[in-house]
């Protein structure tokens, strides 16, 4: 049994997708929430899902890519819940293109939002963090960041430099008993993969020998799991959800 009673939890990139799902699971498994968004209607709408499922849930505004915004999220989670137990860096984007048509804004707001941004989070998170003497940080890593993918070498950067980052941040702060690992999803069903088109869906299903997208509640539940009391021995690792696309 996965058990999060008492504890509470940040995701960011909370309002659709994975996030959404990852707040959802943790609802349903006790946590308190922070759901944080750019978008703060979308995220109090799935803070008002996770207290119908008996969460307390607080919604904020935050991007992720301003330090500032990212310290005002934290001090909202402490003012509101006095202490901070669960991370989970999910907030990303994609601009996708060649390399050679890339364009520098295009490069440097991925790595702003999707790399920065999680180091942002991390250190603010690690302040109350350090004072419990506790914690658990979750980065939503990519398969792509482990195999790369062409048009992406923005995206794939950014998540293969957040695999890095996992690394580093837990050797930094496993003597305070926090640990940080990485979840890499491989192709989810999204809104993303269904505007793909079936030719595109096919070629991709051919490549992952499970021959299916993977849901958004599957990724959330080994997010639960790596929050929980169960995982306290388990750092610095990235847990693949890709259906064996990537061995």
């Amino acid at each position: 049994m996965i058990e999060l009673k008492d504890k509470v939890a940040i995701v960011t990139g909370g309002s659709r997708g994975i996030g959404r799902a990852v707040a959802l699971a943790l609802a349903k498994m006790g946590a308190s929430l922070v759901v944080s968004a750019r978008a703060y209607e979308k995220a109090e709408g799935v803070a008002e899902e996770a207290r119908i499922l008996g969460s307390e849930a607080l919604a904020v505004k935050a991007d992720v890519s301003d330090a500032h915004q990212v310290e005002g999220l934290v001090r909202s989670c402490l003012e509101r819940f006095g202490r901070l137990d669960i991370l989970v860096n999910n907030a990303g984007i994609a601009k996708d293109a060649l390399i050679l048509r890339m364009k520098d804004e295009d490069w440097n707001q991925v790595l702003d939002v999707n790399l920065k941004g999680a180091f942002y989070c991390i250190r603010a998170a690690l302040k109350p963090m350090v004072k419990q003497r506790s914690g658990r940080i979750i980065n939503i890593a990519s398969v792509v960041g482990m195999i790369g993918n062409v048009g992406q070498a923005n995206y794939v950067a950014s998540k293969a430099g957040l695999v890095g980052l996992t690394k580093a941040a837990a050797r930094e702060v496993a003597t305070w008993r926090i640990t940080v690992n990485a979840v890499a999803p491989g192709f989810i069903t999204t809104d993303m993969t269904e505007a793909l088109s079936e030719k595109v869906k096919q070629s991709i299903l051919s490549q992952v020998p499970l021959q299916r997208f993977g849901s958004p509640e599957e990724v959330a539940l080994v997010v639960c799991f790596l929050a929980s009391d169960a995982a306290g021995y388990i750092t610095g690792q990235v847990i693949h959800v890709n259906g064996g696309m990537w061995m």
